[in-house]
C-alpha cells in the first residue's frame, strides 16, 4: 500500500504502482478523454487507458527536449499523407543515460497545452504582433523544443494579442508559433516565407502544391516563396496561418492595422478548401487499419 495519508500541506506519496494507477484512472473518470489512443514503443503495443499514456520522466524528449515529430490529419479513416515521413508522429532519443539532476520524488513534470483553432474560418485574429529579431535558431525541422513558441506566445498575450510573428536578422517575415504564414500580395499573388531559416511545414508545402489550381482559375497571378519584410507583409490583401490542424487561419489585422479590408478574404477561403478537400479525397492518404 502507498503512504498517502497526510497532513494539512503534506505531499502524498505513492509507493504502490496500482495505488498511483488508481488515483490517475480516477483522475480521468470525471473528464472526457481527449486521447483515445497512443502507441507505446516502451510496451509495443497500443495503449487505450489514458492514465497509461504516459512517457519515462528520464527520457531525453522530456527532460532536454531531444526528440521530433510530425502531425497528420486523420479523415474518414484515413491518414492524409503530406509527405514519406509521417509514420513516424513523434520519436525520442529515449532514456536517458545519466541520472536525472534531482531526486525522482522531487520531481514535477509540466505540460504546456497549446490548442489550434480547428478549421476556423471567420479570421478570428483580431490582433498580430510583431515582434523583432529572434536571438535563437530556428528551427529547419520538428522538434519538440517549444520554449520559443511558448515565450513568444506569453508575449503576445501580455500585450493583449493573440500571438507574435517573427522576423530574422535581415527583417524578413520568418514563420508564427507553429505554423508558417501565408500572404496575398496586392498584385494577387500568393507569398510564403523562403523556407531556409523556418520550418517546411507540410501545410504550406502542400498549399504551394495545390495553389496553381486558383492561377488556372483566373483567381491568383502566381504562387512563390520569397524574402518578404514586415513592412511588405502588412501591406498585403489577406493573410493567414498554415498548419496541420488549422489547416488556414485568416489573419484579419496585425499591430492594431487592417490587412486589406480586415475582413477574411476570398483566397484564403478558396485555399482553405482545396486542402479540405485535398484531405477527404486526395491521393495521398493511406488507410487505417482499424480491427
Amino acid at each position: 500500500m502507498s503512504s498517502n495519508v497526510q497532513g494539512e500541506g503534506e505531499v502524498p506519496v505513492y509507493e504502490s504502482g496500482a495505488d498511483a494507477l488508481q488515483k490517475l484512472q480516477e483522475k480521468w473518470k470525471s473528464t472526457a478523454a481527449p486521447y483515445p489512443a497512443m502507441y507505446s514503443s516502451f510496451l509495443g503495443g497500443i495503449i487505450l487507458d489514458p492514465a497509461m499514456m504516459a512517457l519515462p520522466i528520464d527520457d531525453h524528449m522530456v527532460h532536454r527536449g531531444h526528440g521530433v515529430f510530425d502531425t497528420a490529419m486523420l479523415l474518414d479513416g484515413h491518414l492524409y499523407e503530406l509527405d514519406t515521413h509521417l509514420d513516424r508522429f513523434l520519436r525520442s532519443a529515449a532514456q536517458a543515460k545519466v541520472g536525472t539532476p534531482f531526486p525522482r520524488d522531487t520531481l514535477r513534470s509540466i505540460l504546456v497545452q497549446m490548442t489550434a483553432a480547428s478549421g476556423c474560418r471567420k479570421g478570428s485574429i483580431r490582433y498580430w504582433l510583431s515582434s523583432g529579431p529572434g536571438d535563437f535558431l530556428f528551427a529547419t525541422m520538428k522538434n519538440v523544443n517549444y520554449l520559443p513558441n511558448v515565450l513568444s506566445i506569453m508575449d503576445a498575450e501580455e500585450r493583449g494579442a493573440f500571438a507574435s510573428v517573427w522576423v530574422d536578422e535581415q527583417g524578413y517575415v520568418a514563420e508564427g508559433p507553429m505554423v508558417n504564414v501565408a500572404f496575398v500580395t496586392q498584385g494577387g499573388e500568393l507569398v510564403l516565407p523562403v523556407f531556409d531559416k523556418i520550418l517546411s511545414g507540410c501545410t504550406a508545402k502542400r498549399m504551394l502544391a495545390l495553389a496553381p489550381k486558383l492561377v488556372e482559375a483566373g483567381l491568383l497571378k502566381g504562387v512563390s516563396t520569397q524574402h518578404i519584410t514586415a513592412a511588405d507583409a502588412k501591406r498585403s490583401v489577406e493573410m493567414a496561418f498554415v498548419g496541420s490542424g488549422l489547416p488556414v487561419l485568416p489573419i484579419v489585422e496585425w499591430d492594431g492595422q487592417p490587412i486589406g479590408d480586415g475582413k477574411v478574404g476570398k483566397l484564403m477561403l478558396a485555399l482553405s478548401d482545396l486542402l479540405w478537400e485535398d484531405m477527404k479525397s486526395g491521393p495521398d492518404r493511406v488507410a487505417v487499419p482499424y480491427k
